[in-house]
């Protein structure tokens, strides 16, 4: 309510939901989850970086409200679901983007070789997400 009319009023944004994106890193991925898998209506891209998540991989279909109990409708409305980390942190992106993905929901994982809980991983990070957000294909 506060944030995004703050930066569309102040920013050049093309303000539908097919063109909003949220992305944050380490925490910050936690609280992008907590945000945008609500808010679907708001957001077509998240990214999570690191991020801070803690789920527990049994009860997929009924996390966030079930957002991702119908993998047709979350898939439908979500053109990017991207989840990265580096290989030698251990903040389990790898098993939950696998669980999303053996749920039917489109996830993109993302492993920076060679780096920690560190900036290196969250540019290397960025770098893969941006261009998933920007191609000239999307929906």
């Amino acid at each position: 309510e506060e944030l995004i009319p703050f930066i569309d009023g102040n920013f050049r944004t093309l303000t539908d939901r097919d063109n909003r994106a949220m992305a944050g890193l380490s925490w910050g991925g936690r609280e992008t989850f907590q945000t945008a898998l609500p808010n679907l209506d708001k957001f077509s891209h998240i990214g999570t970086f690191s991020g801070a998540l803690f789920l527990p991989l049994d009860q997929i279909p009924t996390l966030y409200g079930g957002v991702f109990a119908d993998a047709d409708a979350f898939n439908s409305k979500v053109h990017t679901l991207f989840m990265g980390m580096g290989s030698e942190e251990n903040f389990g992106s790898d098993r939950i983007s696998q669980a999303l993905r053996d749920n039917g929901i489109n996830c993109i994982y993302y492993e920076s070789p060679g780096t920690h809980h560190e900036w290196l991983t969250w540019r290397r990070c960025l770098n893969e997400f941006l261009p998933l957000i920007f191609k000239s294909d999307k929906k």
